[in-house]
């Protein structure tokens, strides 16, 4: 008498876009940075290349660079969240993309950014919390982008 053991394989059938995320946080990393070189240029010129050492003195290239690559690296994330969460309209996208922007200001440039620069002793360490009403506004602008070009490109890419 033979024995016969079956086992279900289940799969995931989501899927997640790192691509799209990742053109999405390269496009809000750029608009964002576009805005804090208007609005306060120190911020990518000091504080952010200050986090690895390459300020002071202001170092705006490196400071851009930065930026765009952390842009890029929350894209990705982004991406797996929105995957994970099998969003079913351009308008939910965008939502959790303002979502995201708020998140990332409250955790990372509220929170994170301040601790860090104040380990590392930079001259462009803010007070923690650092709740700047014109850092959210920032990174509302990075989520919307996010959101909007993930939104656009996640079926072509």
């Amino acid at each position: 008498m033979a024995t016969e053991t079956g086992r279900d394989v289940r799969t995931n059938s989501q899927t997640i876009n790192w691509k799209a995320g990742a053109v999405g946080g390269v496009a809000g990393g750029i608009v964002m940075g576009a805005l804090m070189l208007a609005m306060n240029d120190a911020v990518l010129a000091v504080a952010i290349p200050s986090l690895y050492g390459l300020a002071p003195p202001p170092n705006l290239p490196a400071g851009l660079g930065v930026h765009v690559f952390h842009g890029t690296v929350l894209g990705i994330i982004f991406a797996g969240i929105a995957g994970s969460l099998d969003l079913d309209s351009t308008g939910k996208v965008v939502g959790l993309g303002f979502a995201w922007g708020v998140i990332t200001w409250i955790a990372l440039a509220g929170l994170v950014m301040p601790v860090w620069l104040g380990a590392v002793g930079s001259p462009a360490s803010p007070p923690v919390p650092n709740f700047a009403p014109p850092s959210l506004l920032w990174h509302v602008v990075y989520g919307l982008v996010l959101g909007g070009v993930y939104a656009a490109i996640e079926d072509a890419i």
